[in-house]
């Protein structure tokens, strides 16, 4: 019997949760410290508590950093196997995190099937689902029926949520008056912005966000605070709109801290790569440090068909300057729903950025496969290369596809002969040197 409501009720009471002990294991940091950075917020251990299948996972700038992936039907690919292999193939890629974002259909027994089977955090976001679980039209959909998809969610063994709460009445007016190029590009935000203006009512995630948290407590969701007011193009970064909405976000943030509910609060965006440090400094400042779950940043806006590139660089930026959380960009971001191929690009160019940011930031072992890597390369032991590669199977299909000569296979076809390993190798151990 749990004694205890949240991983960060019970971080505060001094209780070491199982979800605690392994994350610290994992992190190579003492419970204690761990315990600490939970109970104040800086870091989050989303486990609902009937995703029992769940190996949790630490969310945190003092933390390795984590990937999410984005999955989930729509009305043009709505099959769910197809999905269920992105999710799995996903996992074995190294993705700590899924968030089930379908839009067309039953998504219950798809979601049900995320928290009994996948081992990874599972969010989602509630809204998207509020429409197709009661079959109505938008403006017919009132507070009490968003509140209700939260709980079934939350029933379901969902981690966590991304609920939109900083967009209020006041943000309508201030979409109005500033003329964004790109005006709101949150999928979730622009259906909280419909809603609001047509029904002329306050944001119900913000407006009834007490019986919010009292759903997330009795669950131990975490909330993902959304940024409704993301920039969608390099124009809109950090302007009047994203750093309003906020600031309110870090009062949001206090107020599901005084329930004993984790938060994440998630950032832009679309950001030119000068501006990406600063806002991480700004939200670790407004938000009190609690974890940043960023998409990208994306800092250049023209290059469809390689976004997840564009991704990388501002993760690692990112990254580097304090974001716990990277959500993945794919090759079709902009474009089309990701194909199992486009989803396995997005995620290793994101785990290429969290790793080049954990290293900057010196977290404890990040660079241990990096010095394995660099002893097998000077040995060309390149079976222990492979081990050593973040996607072993690539590396190995390329040297395999291009493979040198059988006289010189210790080398690769790029420099045969002439690699300066082999030579350096030779001559350091006073043997001679066969070019030709």
């Amino acid at each position: 019997m749990r004694n205890y409501t949240t991983q960060m009720d019970a971080a505060r009471k001094g209780i070491v949760t199982p979800e605690i002990e392994t994350v610290a294991k994992k992190e190579h940091m003492t419970v204690g410290t761990l315990t600490k950075l939970v109970a104040e917020g800086k870091a989050a251990i989303c486990a609902n508590k009937n995703h029992l299948c769940l190996e949790p996972e630490g969310i945190g700038s003092m933390l390795r950093t984590k990937i999410n992936v984005n999955l989930g039907v729509s009305r043009d690919c709505k099959d769910y196997n197809i999905e269920m292999e992105k999710v799995m193939s996903a996992v074995n890629l190294g993705a700590e995190s899924i968030m089930d974002l379908s839009s067309h259909g039953d998504t219950r027994p798809f979601r049900r099937k995320l928290t009994e089977e996948c081992p990874a955090m599972i969010g989602t976001v509630p809204v998207y689902d509020s429409v197709i679980h009661y079959q109505r039209d938008l403006s017919e959909l009132t507070a009490k029926d968003f509140l209700d998809v939260i709980r079934l969610h939350a029933e379901d063994g969902v981690d966590f949520v991304t609920l939109h709460c900083g967009i209020t009445k006041k943000t309508i007016e201030q979409i109005k008056k500033h003329k964004r190029k790109m005006n709101i590009v949150s999928r979730g935000g622009s259906l909280i912005f419909a809603w609001m203006s047509m029904t002329g009512e306050e944001n119900p995630f913000y407006e009834y966000y007490d019986e919010i948290l009292d759903i997330c407590e009795e669950y131990d969701v975490t909330i993902s605070l959304g940024d409704a007011c993301r920039p969608g193009c390099l124009a809109d970064a950090t302007d009047v709109c994203q750093l309003e909405e906020l600031v309110r976000l870090g009062e949001l943030t206090k107020r599901a801290w005084e329930h004993n509910v984790q938060v994440m609060v998630e950032g832009p965006g679309h950001v030119p790569l000068d501006q990406v440090a600063a806002n991480m400094k700004v939200q670790q400042t407004i938000c009190l440090g609690a974890p940043f779950y960023v998409l990208g940043p994306l800092v250049t806006d023209i290059a469809p068909g390689y976004d997840h590139i564009t991704s990388a660089i501002g993760g690692a930026v990112a990254a580097m300057n304090g974001a716990a959380f990277l959500c993945y960009v794919t090759p079709a971001e902009h474009l089309a729903l990701p194909n199992v191929e486009d989803v396995k690009q997005g995620i290793i160019a994101s785990k290429i950025a969290a790793h080049a940011a954990d290293i900057a930031k010196g977290i404890p072992g990040a660079r241990n496969m990096d010095d394995r890597m660099a002893e097998a390369r000077r040995n060309l032991d390149w079976d222990a290369q492979f081990e050593c590669a973040l996607d072993s199977e690539t590396a190995k299909a390329v040297r395999d596809s291009r493979s040198p000569e059988d006289d010189h296979s210790d080398t690769c076809s790029m420099c045969g002969k002439f690699c300066a390993v082999r030579s350096m190798n030779k001559a350091l151990a006073g043997e001679y040197i066969d070019i030709l």
